[in-house]
């Protein structure tokens, strides 16, 4: 019998002879999916999945199992004439010429006018032609879907290759790029490690010859009092032999003025400047007070078992500068976006805020009677506001650039403020005016702070120093040198005996007043590696505990009282910890005490 079959090459159908056997009666065939283009969306979405189907799919396009009629055995009955037209006419749909073909058939077959070479089987010819047909038709559609499935790859083939050569464009240019930054970083690198020698020989110059002017300075200031004494002292002998060798008796305002000359002191030039004061103008406490916290010991603050409490967002920018009050449990804040406030530490209140700078504010303090809170800031000014009137009473502006760090002296009558002019200045709040200046840093004053209970005051500078001056004369009493960047806090014990220090290399050290020299160095960072810089240092009540604000966002903790013990991180800022105060009136276990940190989050947090 003939069957029919594609070309896998061509696509062309062909006929070809099947023999079958005899006894095969039920052969199945397999009918072409009439859902064939049912996954066409999705080919049209995944390429792959295109190339996957088709590739899959290609024999069965190829070959597709045809639905025609199933090819009569040898054994089976042939179709006759009658039964032929009746199913032609029945896939015409003609049932009216269906009826009258049966009605006039069956009358002419009683009649017996057909015969017998009529009505016999059909030729089998013409049931191959009536499969073909139906063939050709199914293999047409499935032609078509075929296209159509062909026309959508082909057009998502075409925007996948446009995407992917403009992605292998960009893919050129970014290594373009990426090398031409690779060799001028090599030449950079290159050029810049010539530069190492020279800069290392040129920093030990510098610090020699810094220490050499330090050295020179000192040495000048006591020569020439020195001198100044010996010249009022001559002059004194020189009164009194003139005295003597008249021959008149010396009247009484030559007298007068002979004893007031002999009881001038030997510092008088250094302390004219300070004693030149107008009625309003506020005197110094004397040198000889008493530290009610040099002989007292406290118990050291348990500050490694302090977690994170609260968290406040108090301001629109970053906090640069807190302030704990005297006598209650309020907090300052200065931040970034020219604004300071203050706020209730148990309940996070606002209780009062102010603005009138012209630029951020850096740093802030209160007065000893809680009256009044001093601002620094970067206008170049500091500010003076008053509680009770809440206003501010007065604007010092002798600074001629940014202002960085404010303190309040333990009297009340004077505030010293540390400015990037590489001065430092003290202001008498009486008179509203600068009363003495600090010059000798040859870089910007980074703090400023007060030796409690005295008439002295520490300054960090990003010169690498720290210096101690006498308010009264404005000299340098001291002048401590070892950080080898640029200093950016400093701040004394309780008792006032010692200093800490800390730099931009996350480098702490603590200075001994009395004894005039380092007394151990703390490094935040791991062993031969340089640290977050470190922007803030306190102590405690006790001068045993010692807490730092790290540019990496934690408050390191240290005990500091035989040897160095890290007693552990505050972490929780999501960033840099510009400011860290501890509770001053923390005494062992009389409370709980507090840590708080204003950090560049625009948040300050409490720790407890």
């Amino acid at each position: 019998m003939s069957g029919g079959g594609f070309g896998e090459e061509d696509n062309t159908y062909y006929l070809h002879e099947v023999d079958l056997d005899e006894d095969d009666d039920n052969i199945e065939y397999d009918e072409v999916p009439e859902d064939f283009d049912e996954d066409a969306e999705e080919l049209v979405d995944d390429f792959g999945a295109v190339i996957k189907n088709l590739k899959e799919g290609g024999d069965a396009l190829a070959k597709p199992k045809l639905s025609a009629r199933p090819t009569k055995n040898l054994g089976s009955k042939p179709t006759v004439v009658d039964d032929f037209i009746r199913n032609f006419l029945i896939k015409l749909g003609m049932s009216q010429t269906l009826d009258t073909f049966n009605t006039e058939w069956y009358k002419m077959s009683e009649m017996g006018q057909l015969n017998v070479e009529d009505i016999g089987s059909v030729a089998d010819v013409y049931e191959r032609n009536e499969d073909l047909d139906e063939q050709v038709k199914l293999l047409r559609g499935e032609v078509n879907k075929s296209k159509s499935i062909a026309d959508k790859a082909r057009g998502t083939w075409d925007k996948f290759r446009k995407e992917r050569d403009f992605h292998r464009m960009h893919h050129r240019r970014v290594v373009q790029e990426k090398n031409m930054l690779i060799r001028d970083m090599k030449r950079l690198k290159k050029h810049y490690s010539s530069f190492e020698p020279a800069l290392k020989a040129m920093r030990v110059k510098y610090e020699t010859a810094m220490k050499d002017k330090m050295l020179m300075r000192l040495e000048k200031d006591r020569l020439q009092t020195k001198i100044e004494g010996l010249e009022e002292t001559l002059r004194s002998f020189e009164s009194i032999k003139a005295d003597e060798n008249s021959t008149a008796p010396p009247s009484a305002n030559a007298t007068k003025r002979t004893k007031s000359a002999s009881k001038k002191p030997v510092n008088a030039r250094n302390k004219d400047s300070f004693a030149r004061r107008t009625k309003a103008d506020s005197i110094l406490p004397p040198d000889d007070r008493i530290n009610p916290h040099l002989n007292r010991d406290y118990e050291p603050a348990a500050v490694q078992d302090f977690t994170l409490r609260k968290t406040y967002r108090g301001h629109q920018m970053a906090i640069s500068g807190l302030a704990l009050h005297p006598t209650k449990q309020i907090v300052a804040t200065v931040s970034d976006d020219r604004t300071w406030k203050m706020w209730s530490i148990q309940r996070g209140e606002l209780i009062m805020s102010g603005d009138g700078h012209k630029d951020w504010i850096a740093a802030c303090d209160f007065h000893p009677a809680g009256n009044l809170l001093a601002t620094a800031s970067g206008d170049g000014t500091v500010k003076l506001w008053d509680f009770v009137k809440a206003a501010c009473t007065s604007t010092f502006s002798d600074h001629t650039q940014a202002v960085w760090d404010v303190a309040m002296h333990d009297s009340g009558d004077f505030l010293a403020s540390a400015s990037m002019d590489h001065n430092t200045r003290l202001f008498d709040i009486a008179s509203e005016r600068c009363r003495q200046t600090f010059r000798g840093h040859v870089d910007s004053v980074n703090a400023v702070n007060f030796q409690p209970y005295s008439n002295n005051l520490v300054t960090a500078s990003g010169d690498k120093t720290v210096s101690l001056w006498d308010v009264r004369s404005g000299l340098c009493i001291q002048t401590f040198c070892g950080h080898e960047n640029a200093v950016l806090s400093a701040s004394f014990n309780y008792q006032g005996d010692s200093i800490a220090s800390s730099d931009s290399d996350g480098i702490i050290k603590l200075w001994d007043v009395r004894m005039v020299g380092e007394l151990m160095e703390i490094v935040t960072a791991d062993t031969g590696k340089l640290g977050q810089p470190i922007n803030d240092v306190k102590f405690d009540l006790s001068g045993s505990i010692l807490v730092a604000g790290s540019d990496a966002g934690v408050v390191k903790m240290y005990n500091v009282a035989d040897t160095v013990t890290h007693l552990g991180d505050l972490s929780g800022p999501e960033g840099a910890v510009q400011s860290v105060v501890i509770d001053p009136n923390f005494q062992g276990g009389m409370h709980g005490g507090f840590i708080m940190a204003g950090c560049s989050d625009q948040t300050f947090r409490l720790f407890s």
